[in-house]
């Protein structure tokens, strides 16, 4: 029903994304980088959003219970995650909602347990709050990223807080029931609560599944923030609108003082609009979105395989984000990073981001339509 191959033109819109000289890259740069599709949103979120705005008045607005009908429903349905009306914190987003976290549940000079190479917000939340981090490198081997569990709980033992990523961006997994509950079980036993960024919980591949972790288990509900959003699944991050859930009343207390210490108070009125309709009446248009992002994804590995072989896609089990691993080419990441720029023109995001593990690695948004894709492709294969 919906077409993903057509090509809206994005400069001169206020994008982040198609302003490359305002970040300092050149101007004919093809931007393939941070995480905003260039896809339309869903004409269910368009026409409710055309339809408030004739309404013409937006004042100070609160979710009513068609909205909290629409949230539940779409838990339930594609997470079988029941939760409750009294557990929602709405924020502008998930960054803003890990800082948030951070500042609530600890104080400086805390240790905040992450594991990279991962989203760089997750490192900034500590560092930028005065505390402290502990990093769980993750294991790359035979082309998959796997958990050092040993090492894992070794530095947890120090740690007031674990951010998990799941699905994980920037490589990619989705992890198990048993990584999940093992990560769970460890936590518990050393007293350290979880903020788990689940916002790419929507785009996930066959055969996998994503598992919300405050799900799993009750005893992991009780220690564990969920922040969540139909900014990535929709392409509605400029709304700024993000769904935290907090079921232990003494989190939730903790996380709101923090929320209101900051002066913010209630939603803006587009993202309420946008999150209702997208949960609404957006299923479709999402399952068709997944499919095309995975033959995207196909036609990226069997790109790469066949004209760049040098360069190797992470396998990704969910998120619209591609990790490719880029150490065939024998750069260094800076000199990597600077031939993409120069050589290729194309505006991609330095693996090194995500931590020191990232070095050699480059990420690639593929949510995109099949032609701006392989204008991608044809621009990074200038590289060998």
């Amino acid at each position: 029903m919906y077409d993903f191959n057509n090509v809206i033109e994005r400069r001169n819109t206020y994008s982040i994304k198609y302003d490359p000289v305002s970040r300092g890259k050149p101007e004919d740069v093809l931007p393939v980088w941070v995480a905003d599709m260039d896809f339309a949103a869903p004409p269910c979120v368009q026409d409710a959003l055309v339809s408030r705005a004739r309404h013409g008045i937006f004042g100070y607005s609160e979710p009513g219970a068609s909205y909290w009908t629409a949230v539940q429903g779409w838990y339930k349905n594609r997470f079988e995650w029941e939760i409750e009306k009294d557990w929602l914190c709405i924020t502008p987003g998930v960054v803003n909602a890990l800082y948030l976290a951070v500042r609530a549940l600890t104080k400086p000079e805390d240790l905040i347990l992450i594991q990279q190479p991962v989203y760089y917000p997750f490192s900034s939340s500590a560092l930028k709050t005065g505390r402290k981090l502990l990093v769980n490198e993750l294991v790359y081997k035979d082309g998959c990223y796997t958990i050092d569990f040993d090492d894992f709980e070794n530095k947890i033992k120090e740690a007031k807080v674990f951010i998990l990523c799941n699905p994980h961006n920037p490589v990619g997994r989705v992890w198990t029931r048993d990584e999940l509950f093992r990560m769970g079980e460890i936590c518990l036993r050393h007293g350290v609560i979880v903020v788990s960024d689940e916002i790419h919980q929507d785009i996930v591949f066959p055969p996998f599944k994503h598992l919300v972790f405050a799900g799993l288990d009750a005893r992991f509900a009780d220690i564990t923030i969920t922040c969540a959003s139909p900014s990535k699944s929709f392409n509605l991050a400029g709304l700024q609108h993000a769904n935290i859930f907090i079921s232990n009343k003494k989190l939730r207390t903790l996380f709101k003082e923090e929320y209101e210490s900051t002066g913010l108070s209630q939603p803006g009125i587009m993202g309420i609009i946008s999150c209702e309709a997208a949960y609404t009446d957006g299923a479709q248009w999402l399952d068709e979105l997944v499919d095309y992002i995975a033959d995207n994804m196909l036609f990226l590995d069997n790109y790469l395989k066949k004209q760049i072989p040098k360069i190797k896609l992470v396998k990704p089990e969910g998120t619209y984000l591609a990790w490719l691993d880029c150490s065939g080419l024998k750069l260094s990441a800076k000199d990597l990073d600077t031939a993409i720029i120069k050589k290729c023109k194309l505006w991609l995001n330095d693996g090194v981001m995500f931590g020191k593990c990232g070095s050699g690695f480059q990420r690639i948004n593929a949510a995109c339509p099949r032609s701006v894709l392989e204008n991608a492709l044809e621009r990074l294969k200038k590289i060998q």
